[in-house]
Formats: structure tokens, C-alpha cells, sequence
């Protein structure tokens, strides 16, 4: 079996207990003797015992075990505590009230998610290196390359350019030749659009729901609209910082705050102007805020399941005409 494979295991059998265990508790039949054997230690044994130990034999590091089953555990008693019928619960009111710890080891993650974008940032920008570079290497450095790490960067990546955006330019990320997209089409006027939005919306929508539905719904509501007007102010910010860029060999397609995606330039079959619409496709990639995308870039080879990517960009005619030089002196 894969290490890809192995590492999905743990999550995999998280959801068949929750789905099994959540039929058993809530059914009323013969599997429980008609609810007179809801015993909680059943789907304890399995959450508490069995997935840690799952996590450990799947993931290779144990720092990455370790973590993905704190993770696990935590949404496994999130789950059981509305699977398991109320009378039924005697040790899990316990691991219940554990929720405050977990609520501070959260915002003890945002804190250290913050210093490390302060001093990425600063360690970055004084040595002229790619912040991009700063954030991955000080990540994976403590979560290794998994699904967690990339997820955290995306998030530290998005405070960088909430709360730092000054301190990051394009000229700072690495490159030969940086392509720009956030004129195209008013893409960075729209995103600004969309703030003053949220922004109109947001104590509107809190008071509507506080005396309409209820004071929690409201102010969970809110929470979550902050989060999303968060990541559009770094998404303002990021699309005239990140560019597009001729990194040596690679073509590195930055586009507002997203995983950077890297192409090999011998990887390039064909590159083109293109005026139409794209349809979404598990074989496309698009990167565009507004109007059609104006370059198509056709890959030799799929890049997992990736084999054309469509890209808005402000001056495309001088985009294709680099990327075309470029794949011609590698060639030669």
C-alpha cells in the first residue's frame, strides 16, 4: 500500500465508526437490544484506542502520528458527543469539558501561526529571499510535507498578507522575468468590492439574526464572515504582490493566495492567446478573477491529473512571448 494511501487510513476508519456507531446508537432494534445497550465504552474503544494507534502504524514521522491523532481524537469525541444518547454518557461528559482545552490549544496555533509569519517575513525580506520560500521551509520544518502543513501555510501565507503586506513585494519572490493579472479585467477593484460588502453586511446580518434566530447562530455567523472578510483583504493584497514568474527551468503560476503551481518548462507543448469561456474539469486549472482567461498553456505531459492550464494576466502577448523564448533556449 502507497504512503499515500496509509496516511487517509486513519481518517477513513474515523468515518466508519461515526457512520456505524451513530446507526447503533441512534437505531432502536435488535443491535442494541432496542436501546438497552448504548454502552458509550463501545465507540470509546474504537475513537480513544484504536485510531491513535492507527495514526502511529500509518504515518512514517512520529511528530505528523502524534499530531493527526490529537486532531482525530478531538473530532471523534466532537462526533460522539451527539451520537451518543445523553443517558447513555458517563465518562464522556469528561472528555466534553475538554473542549476549553482544545478552544486554547486553537488560538495557541493562531499565535504561533502569527510569530512564525512575523519572523518568516522579516528573516525573508532582510536576506531578499522568496517569502514564499520563508513560510514552506519554516512550516514543514515542525508538520514535514503533508496535507496539514500545506493547509497551515495557506493560512500563514493569508496573515502574511492581511497584516503585512507592505513589508512583501513582487521584486522579493524569485524569478527572472514577474508576470502581473490584478488590472485584467478590474480583478483587484472587484475583490475590493467584495469587502465593502461584507463589511456593509456583517453587523447588519449579526443584529437580523441575534433577534430573529438566536444570540449563537449570530454570532457564529459573524465569526465566519470576519474569516472570510480576512481572507479577502489578503487576497486584495496578495494579487499585486504575487506574480507570475520565469523561475529558471520552471514556470511558477502565483496567483492571489494559492498554492503556487510549477511547471517544468520542457513540460510546455503549446502556449497560446485564448478569449473564451473555460468550463470547469478535473483536467483543467484556471487562474482567473474576472472576464475569460487570455493564455492556455497545453502540458506534454499531465501533472497529476492536469493537462491544460487557462491564466488571466495583464499583458499576455508578452507573457507567451517569454515563456515561448524560454522553452526554446532550454530545448537548445
Amino acid at each position: 500500500m502507497s504512503d499515500s494511501i496509509k496516511s487517509k487510513v486513519p481518517v477513513i476508519f474515523l468515518l466508519c465508526i461515526s457512520i456505524w456507531w451513530g446507526v447503533y446508537y441512534q437505531s432502536d432494534s435488535w443491535l442494541n437490544d432496542y436501546g438497552h445497550a448504548n454502552f458509550e465504552w463501545l465507540y470509546l474503544l474504537d475513537a480513544l484506542l484504536v485510531l491513535p494507534v492507527l495514526c502511529f502504524l500509518c504515518v512514517k514521522n512520529y511528530k505528523q502520528a502524534l499530531l493527526k491523532a490529537i486532531v482525530l481524537v478531538c473530532l471523534a469525541i466532537l462526533v460522539g458527543s451527539y451520537i451518543i444518547p445523553e443517558h447513555s454518557k458517563l465518562l464522556w461528559h469528561y472528555l466534553e469539558s475538554g473542549r476549553y482545552f482544545v478552544l486554547a490549544a486553537i488560538l495557541l496555533l493562531e499565535l504561533v501561526a502569527a510569530i512564525t509569519v512575523y519572523f518568516s517575513i522579516k528573516v525573508a525580506i532582510g536576506q531578499l529571499e522568496d517569502p514564499d520560500s520563508a513560510i514552506e521551509t519554516s512550516v514543514n520544518r515542525y508538520l514535514g510535507d503533508s496535507t496539514l502543513a500545506r493547509l497551515f501555510t495557506f493560512e500563514i501565507r493569508m496573515w502574511t498578507f492581511a497584516l503585512f503586506a507592505k513589508r512583501v513585494k513582487a521584486e522579493h519572490f524569485c524569478g527572472e522575468q514577474h508576470f502581473t493579472y490584478h488590472q485584467k479585467d478590474g480583478a483587484k477593484s472587484n475583490l475590493l468590492g467584495f469587502i465593502f460588502l461584507i463589511v456593509l453586511e456583517m453587523p447588519i446580518m449579526h443584529l437580523f439574526l441575534h433577534f430573529v434566530w438566536s444570540p449563537l447562530a449570530a454570532n457564529i455567523v459573524t465569526f465566519l464572515t470576519f474569516a472570510s472578510l480576512v481572507f479577502f483583504v489578503a487576497e486584495y493584497r496578495a494579487v499585486s504582490r504575487r506574480p507570475v514568474s520565469l523561475v529558471g527551468n520552471e514556470l511558477v503560476i502565483r496567483y492571489g493566495l494559492f498554492h503556487s503551481f510549477v511547471i517544468p518548462l520542457r513540460n510546455i507543448a503549446k502556449i497560446q492567446s485564448h478569449d473564451e469561456y473555460v468550463a470547469r474539469a478535473q483536467c483543467v486549472k484556471r487562474y482567473n478573477y474576472a472576464g475569460n482567461p487570455n493564455v492556455k498553456i497545453e502540458l506534454a505531459e499531465p501533472q497529476g491529473a492536469v493537462e491544460s492550464i487557462f491564466i488571466g494576466l495583464d499583458n499576455p502577448e508578452q507573457f507567451i512571448s517569454a515563456v515561448i523564448k524560454c522553452v526554446g533556449a532550454n530545448e537548445h
